[in-house]
C-alpha cells in the first residue's frame, strides 16, 4: 500500500473521531437542557397549582363572606316578621327568608366543592415539589456528568487533532485538497476496494481499475464517487489459497458450454489462459496472457463446437476449472480481473500436483512434464 494512501486513511480514521467526539461534546448540554425544559415545566405546573389553592381560598372567603350576609339579612326579617301587622307582609317576609336560606344552602354547597378541589390541588402540589426535588437532583447529577465526559473528550480531541496534523502533513497536498473536497461532499475521501467493489458507493470497478487499485502502484479514484480507493488484503472475503491442495480437486464436466484451459507455449511461446465458448451459432475463442491477464490477439469465432474447431490449441494444454456469467465476460473487455486470474492459477497448481502425484509411484525415473489436456 501506497505511504500516502496509509496516511489517508489513519487522516480519515481521525476525521471522524474528530467529527464524533465534536457532536458528542455539543450533545451533552444538550441533554442537561431537556431536562432542565421538564423541570420549568415542572414548576410552572406547582406554581399554576399554587395559584388555584389560593383562588380558591379566596372564592372560599367570598363564599362565607356572603353566607354571613344573608343570616343577618335572615336576622333582619325575623325581626320585622314580629312586628308586622297583616298577613300579606308576614307571608312576604317568610319569602325572603326562604330566599335567603336557599342563597346559604348554594354558597354552603359551593364551599364544600372548594374543600374538595383544594384537597386534590394540595396533592398535586406535594407531588410536583417531589419531582421538582427529583428532577433537580437529576440535573445537578446530568451537569456533574456532563462536565467530566467534557474534559475527557476534549483531552481524546487534543489527541486527534494532533494525529490528523500529523498525516495531513505527510500527504501531497493536491491529493489532500482532492481528499478534503470528496470527504466535503461524500462524509469520506478514501474507501476500500472489496469484492471489485467500492465501499463507499457501492459501485462494481472497471477490471483494470481494481487490477490498478490491487497492485498498489499507484493512486486510484472510484469512476463513480472519486474516493481515493485502496486494497487491504486482510479485508477481502476468499477461499484459502492454500486449501486447494487439501481437498480433491474437482474435474470439470468435458460437454460444458464454457471451458477454460492452459497453454504454456501459446504464442510466440508465451503461457496464456485460453477461454473457449460454445454457442448456437458455433464457438469462440479468447486468449489471455497469463502473467498480465491482457487479451491476446482478437476473439475468434468458428461455425462448429470447440473441440474440433480450435483441436490445434488444445494440443498440450491442461483443463481448468473456472465458469464465469457471459455479462461477467463482457464486463471484462480486454483484460481478465484479477481474482480470476487468481482463481485459474490456484487451479492451474492444484492440477500439476494431482498430475505430478499420479506420475509418480509408476515411474520415478521419467522426466517431468505437463500433464495432458482433459
Amino acid at each position: 500500500m501506497l505511504p500516502e494512501v496509509e496516511n489517508l486513511i489513519e487522516l480519515q480514521k481521525a476525521d471522524a473521531e474528530i467529527r464524533r467526539l465534536k457532536e458528542e461534546i455539543a450533545a451533552l448540554p444538550k441533554r442537561v437542557a431537556v431536562i432542565e425544559a421538564k423541570l420549568a415545566g415542572t414548576s410552572a405546573a406547582l406554581e399554576k397549582a399554587k395559584a388555584a389553592i389560593k383562588a380558591d381560598e379566596a372564592n372560599k372567603r367570598k363564599y362565607e363572606s356572603a353566607i354571613q350576609d344573608l343570616q343577618q339579612k335572615i336576622s333582619k326579617y325575623r325581626d320585622q316578621s314580629l312586628a308586622v301587622k297583616t298577613n300579606d307582609q308576614y307571608k312576604a317576609l317568610l319569602h325572603e327568608i326562604q330566599f335567603a336560606e336557599q342563597d346559604i344552602r348554594g354558597n354552603e354547597d359551593k364551599i364544600l366543592e372548594l374543600m374538595l378541589d383544594t384537597d386534590t390541588r394540595e396533592k398535586d402540589v406535594k407531588a410536583a415539589e417531589a419531582e421538582m426535588k427529583a428532577e433537580k437532583a437529576e440535573i445537578e447529577k446530568e451537569k456533574a456528568a456532563a462536565r467530566e465526559a467534557t474534559a475527557l473528550d476534549e483531552k481524546e480531541l487534543a489527541e486527534w487533532n494532533a494525529k490528523r496534523d500529523k498525516a495531513r502533513t505527510a500527504v501531497d497536498p493536491d491529493l489532500l485538497q482532492h481528499y478534503d473536497r470528496v470527504a466535503k461532499y461524500r462524509g469520506s475521501g478514501i474507501a476500500e476496494v472489496r469484492d471489485q467493489k467500492c465501499m463507499g458507493c457501492s459501485v462494481m470497478l472497471r477490471p483494470q481499475t481494481y487490477n490498478e487499485v490491487r497492485s498498489s502502484e499507484k493512486t486510484v479514484f472510484c469512476d463513480s464517487c472519486q474516493r481515493i480507493l485502496y486494497f487491504d488484503p486482510a479485508n477481502q472475503a476468499g477461499p484459502d489459497p492454500g486449501a486447494i491442495t487439501r481437498v480433491r480437486r474437482p474435474h470439470p464436466k468435458i460437454d460444458a458450454s464454457q471451458a477454460w484451459y492452459y497453454r504454456p507455449n501459446y504464442f510466440e511461446d508465451s503461457e496464456a489462459f485460453l477461454l473457449f465458448l460454445n454457442t448456437s451459432s458455433g464457438s469462440t475463442r479468447h486468449a489471455y496472457d497469463i502473467h498480465t491477464g491482457r487479451q491476446i490477439g482478437d476473439i475468434h469465432s468458428i461455425d462448429s463446437e470447440y473441440r474440433s474447431a480450435f483441436s490445434a490449441d488444445l494440443e498440450g494444454a491442461i483443463r481448468l476449472n473456472g465458469h464465469w456469467k457471459s455479462d461477467e465476460i463482457e464486463a471484462w473487455g480486454a483484460e481478465l480481473p484479477l481474482v480470476v486470474m487468481d482463481a485459474l492459477q490456484r487451479d492451474l497448481d492444484a492440477a500439476k500436483a494431482e498430475s505430478a502425484a499420479h506420475a509418480q509411484p509408476h515411474d520415478h525415473s521419467a522426466p517431468s512434464g505437463q500433464p495432458a489436456a482433459s
